[in-house]
Order: structure tokens, then sequence, then C-alpha cells
């Protein structure tokens, strides 16, 4: 399938998904959301990716959603800001939590709005030094949306998402590493090859194992500790009549590198 707002591929079982609107610091427009949800799904159906690195082309992850495109409908009589939400962002949020997939984020420069939300929703996020974190919603008289409300405070408290996201200021990447927002940050130069790396890492792996900790970080974030405790009991199951488990096993008992298969 051939895209024209993203770059998608994959590879040796790593599926990459490249914002590709480099001239509008990749603006979230509605075309381009279309194609990043039919790339979810289409990384959830293959069978071949094993992880998703997404990036983003030119000077920027995301500036967030377009707000200057000739079409949008932005300011018009009747216009509903939360019908987007309904028809994009969620349904893209729902899909990224649910990947059975880990999700690795490379980012640099600008990562705003609905774009930092994207960017948080991975897994393993890397940014660089040039990178910066923005809710920019109440600098136009908005309200933080693509799931802001429930990540935010769960990443970093609920001090500092809340003045992230009322004070509208930039989070540099640095801060954004100290405050627990993000696994790493690299230097510009290293990015590429530190992102690389890890989805190579991550590809590898166990895919199912990796699949049912995301299901039970996420389901964990709202359940009590019975729960917790029951669903990594029947997680555990499902992971022990997994090929890969077999693998591990027989490879810690042979003192050599597992060589995981995805199954």
């Amino acid at each position: 399938m051939s895209f024209e707002n993203i770059v998608f591929s994959i590879e040796a079982g790593v599926a990459r998904l490249r914002l590709n609107r480099p001239a509008f610091l990749n603006a979230l427009s509605r075309p381009l959301l279309g194609e990043f949800r039919q790339a979810l799904d289409l990384v959830a159906a293959s069978g071949e990716a094993r992880v998703l690195l997404l990036s983003g082309e030119g000077k920027a992850f995301s500036s967030g959603a377009d707000l200057a495109a000739g079409a949008s409908p932005v300011g018009s009589p009747g216009f509903d800001a939360g019908a987007v939400l309904e028809e994009h962002y969620n349904p893209i949020m729902e899909r990224m939590f649910d990947l059975p997939v880990p999700i690795v984020a490379a980012l640099h420069g600008p990562v705003v709005g609905a774009g930092c939300m994207l960017a948080l929703a991975a897994d393993v996020v890397i940014a660089s030094r040039s990178a910066y974190f923005l809710q920019a919603f109440v600098n136009i008289g908005l309200v933080p949306d693509a799931g802001s409300s429930w990540w935010l405070p769960r990443l970093i408290g609920v001090g500092r998402a809340s003045a992230m996201m009322m004070l509208g200021e930039r989070i540099p990447a640095e801060k954004a590493a100290a405050w627990g927002m993000i696994y790493e940050m690299v230097e510009d130069d290293e990015l590429a090859e530190r992102a690389d790396a890890m989805a190579e890492k991550l590809g590898a792996g166990p895919t199912i194992s990796y699949g049912l900790i995301r299901q039970a970080i996420r389901r964990g974030l709202t359940s009590d500790f019975s729960q917790a405790l029951e669903l990594e009991r029947q997680n555990q199951r499902t992971a022990g009549n997994s090929r890969d488990f077999n693998e591990g096993v027989a490879a810690f008992r042979e003192k050599r590198k597992a060589a995981f298969t995805g199954t």
C-alpha cells in the first residue's frame, strides 16, 4: 500500500512508520491521520511486524494538529472541535494501546499537541537533545486531547502534568528524561542509530511476551492488585505455551543466546 503523508514499510520484523509532511513540520492533517490508522492496522494484521518504529521526516516529529490547512474546517460556523477526536485521534490511540507488538518512538525537534501523545504512546521513547514536548492546546483555548488527561498524569504525576497542560510551556528532552516522561535522551547525531538498535533488539525478541506485557501494564493502570495478579496468571499460561518460551529455556540450559521467532 502506498501513502502520501507517511512512509511505511515492514522489513526483517521491523515496521517503520515515518510522518512525512516535512514542509509543515509533520502537522497532523486528516489525510495523514487516516494513513497513520491504516498503517497501524497493517502492523496488527501483517503477521510479519514484531516491533513498530515511529519517527518524523525533516526538522520535527510533529507540530501537532494541522490548523492551517486550506481545507480545514477550523473556525467555520458550527465547527465541532471534538468530532475529529471521535473520528481520528481516539481510534488511533486505542489501536496504539492495543497493538500486539512493542512501539519505539524516535523523536527530534517539536513534539507538540496530539503529536506529543502519538509519541508518548510508545513503549520505549528516545528523544534527541533538540526535541521538546509541548501541550499547546491551552495556547489556542482548547483542552488537551488524544489521551493526554489520562496518560500524562500517570507518566509524570498530577502536579507536573497539570502544569504542563495549563502553562503550555516547552519541556526540553533533558527535563522530559529527568521526569520519566521518556526512556532516554541522546545527542541528535545518535538518535537514528540508537532507535534502530532498540527496534532491532525488540524485533528479535519474544513477541508474544511483549504483547502480553503491554496488555498487563495498561490494564494494570485501572485494575486492583488482585485483578493484576489474576491477569499475570493468565498471561503466564499463554506465554508458557509459546515456542519462544521453550526456546528461551533451552537457550538458558545450553548457555547460548536464544533465537526467538515471535511465536
